[in-house]
């Protein structure tokens, strides 16, 4: 997945930045000069880093992480002296010259940890309460009860009518018993 955009004020630091992260591997989402720039892509990613100087055109690195949601970090690419003790959440510092391994190695951290915390999300999604369980038992009932299914082949129907609609399993019961309860 592509989610790293690359900001700096002058184009061709950026361009070269991902240029050398496209020949370590790592795909870039897109090449900013501008914070606005940055912050409308981010727009259309749900998570990512943003890897970028200590100022843009329009505003500093800090602004663009007060903007960014929670799922997004930045690497702050600056010298030693513009670089916070890291006090800043999400926010991580590369001291300026920067070596070529450094970057790759801190991407793909960075990519990593993000990869650990998508999973973990997805993890405590699965986990349902016991009201949510409830709902989906009530919604398998009213299929078997009202369509003489197995328990079985109601389950399947939750799960194929969810996958089919885009929606999660609770959501797809919750559908169901709104239209077999009228």
């Amino acid at each position: 997945m592509n989610e790293i955009i690359v900001a700096f004020p002058k184009k061709e630091i950026a361009i070269n930045i991902r240029n050398i992260l496209v020949r370590g591997g790592i795909d870039v989402y897109g090449v900013c000069t501008t914070g606005a720039q940055v912050l409308h892509m981010a727009d259309t990613l749900d998570e990512g880093i943003i890897i970028c100087g200590y100022r843009m055109q329009d505003m500093m690195y800090i602004d663009i992480r007060e903007y960014l949601p929670k799922e997004f970090e930045i690497l702050l690419v600056t010298s030693p002296d513009k670089w916070s003790d890291g006090s800043v959440q999400g926010v991580i510092g590369l001291s300026m010259p920067i070596k070529v391994h450094d970057l790759i190695n801190t991407v793909e951290m960075m990519l990593q940890n993000m990869r650990r915390r998508r999973k973990k999300r997805h993890e405590a999604a699965k986990q349902r309460s016991p009201e949510e369980k409830a709902l989906i038992a009530k919604a398998k009932s009213l299929l078997i009860e009202r369509n003489n299914m197995t328990e079985e082949e109601a389950h399947r129907y939750l799960q194929k009518s969810s996958m089919d609609s885009g929606t999660n399993m609770l959501e797809t019961a919750q559908m169901v018993l709104t239209i077999m309860d009228e």
